[in-house]
């Protein structure tokens, strides 16, 4: 008779009817092992004694189903997916071939025949496997840096940002800081700290975000680098920035680890707002550095003093910007009219440009080779929120809060429209231009020849 292939359901219920028949169990007993009704169980062994096991037997097993497709349609259909729409995907494809073609055929169907004839590969088919990377050999060689927006005080406060300073070589926190949002002052103040603390490393490893990264290399205006940039540049740091967030997955994974563990630790500890937990931090970067850090390869420290007074590291860590003085001694900054106070320096500089420098408590200087120049500003009502200001995801929370604090102090009232600036004015109708010599004889010479003719109209 050969092979019959049965299922492992069928398998069991042969060995169960077996036993009924040879007078081991009851029918009831078959019935409640077989999850059936004790009328069912009639039935198969009626057909198990007539016609033996093989009858138990799944009827459709090696039939063609009957929901197949038409025969030629797979091809027919491969054959158009792959010359018009070879890089859809199947969700796309099905939709398409629906729509211009009048196939209808599912996506599932559509994706099992792509994926078998080669078309389309699976997730797991395409998911990329990135090369690991031995970490730096010395402590201070590569600092990894990143920015976590997460509800690290849970309901507490309000979301806020944790900036993380991870070293490449030990994995140890080398610093951590809660800040508004990722901006470059708040980097500014985290690298303030870390040059406190351990001196200045050989690189600084990020992502590309625009505060380390000038996107279009090829800018005809700028500085072609970043303000971050050009304070390292000062320091005489490196700034690298990763392809891909695996390239950088310490401090990925640290951020990932943080949003755990120091989560729990500030609720065991009821710290409560982006102060209390900068001056929390310090502890807890101790604690997880003696149980999560490691040894290094080497044990060299390529981390470097700190030769730049105080004043000087405050001129480098602030936003600096060059302003062109216009005639009236005046130069626009953040929609702001700055006006130089006159004297003997600064109506020389007409037509030439001045340095500026921000600071992130507010502060602002304008100096020319190094001095500082008096200034006053024009109108300070209009600074505010650009209307429909582009504003990246990152800072979106901070620059929605400004807002709101704006709102809340300015009283709502009627804008004043600018009128467009043409040459055009509405004065009514056209008055009727004077009369000159020619029309005025004219008009005599057609009164004249009225005049004549007006006795023989008469006769």
């Amino acid at each position: 008779m050969g092979w019959v292939l049965m299922s492992e359901r069928e398998v069991h219920r042969i060995e169960v009817l077996s036993g009924v028949v040879a007078g081991r169990m009851s029918t009831s007993e078959a019935a409640s092992i077989l999850c059936l009704s004790d009328r069912q169980v009639q039935r198969l062994l009626k057909t198990f004694r007539e016609d033996g096991a093989v009858a138990l037997r799944h009827k459709a097993r090696g039939r063609p189903s009957n929901n197949r497709s038409l025969e030629g349609l797979r091809d027919l259909t491969l054959a158009t997916v792959r010359e018009r729409y070879a890089d859809f995907g199947p969700t796309l494809a099905a939709e398409k071939l629906a729509e211009r073609d009048g196939v209808k055929i599912s996506r599932e169907t559509l994706r099992k025949w792509m994926v078998e004839d080669g078309l389309w590969l699976s997730r797991s088919q395409r998911r990329v496997f990135h090369r690991p990377r031995l970490r730096r050999e010395c402590y201070g060689e590569l600092i990894q840096i990143d920015g976590s927006d997460h509800r690290w005080f849970e309901d507490r406060d309000a979301p806020c940002t944790l900036i993380v300073a991870v070293d490449d070589a030990t994995s140890a926190i080398q610093e951590m800081r809660f800040v508004p949002s990722e901006s470059t002052f708040a980097y500014f103040e985290m690298l303030a700290g870390y040059l406190h603390s351990h001196g200045k490393p050989v690189a600084f490893y990020s992502d590309k975000h625009s505060v380390f990264r000038v996107a279009k290399s090829d800018a005809k205006s700028g500085h072609q680098t970043t303000q971050f940039g050009r304070a390292l540049l000062e320091l005489n740091i490196e700034i690298l920035c990763a392809n891909s967030s695996q390239a950088k997955g310490r401090v990925e994974r640290k951020n990932r680890t943080l949003q755990d563990r120091l989560v729990k630790e500030m609720r065991l500890d009821g710290v409560t707002g982006m102060k209390a937990g900068n001056d929390w931090l310090p502890g807890y970067i101790l604690r997880h550095n003696q149980q999560f850090a490691r040894t290094p390869a080497r044990p060299d420290n390529l981390h470097r003093a700190v030769t730049e007074s105080p004043d000087r590291l405050n001129d480098i860590l602030c936003w600096r910007d060059e302003r062109y003085v216009g005639q009236q001694l005046t130069f626009s900054y953040e929609r702001k009219r700055i006006m130089l106070e006159e004297s003997e320096v600064s109506r020389g500089l007409v037509g030439k440009y001045v340095d500026t420098y921000a600071w992130a408590d507010g502060r602002f200087e304008v100096r020319h080779k190094g001095f500082s120049l008096p200034y006053r500003v024009f109108d300070p009502d209009q600074q505010r929120v650009t209307h429909a200001a582009i504003t990246e995801n990152k800072r979106l929370s901070e620059v929605l809060a400004y807002a709101k604090e704006l709102q809340d102090a300015r009283q709502a009232g009627p804008v004043k429209v600018g009128r467009q600036r043409t040459n055009y004015q509405l004065k009514g109708p056209a008055e009727p231009p004077a009369k000159t010599w020619a029309s005025k004889r004219a008009e005599r010479r057609r009164a004249a020849e009225a005049a004549a003719l007006t006795p023989h109209a008469a006769e």
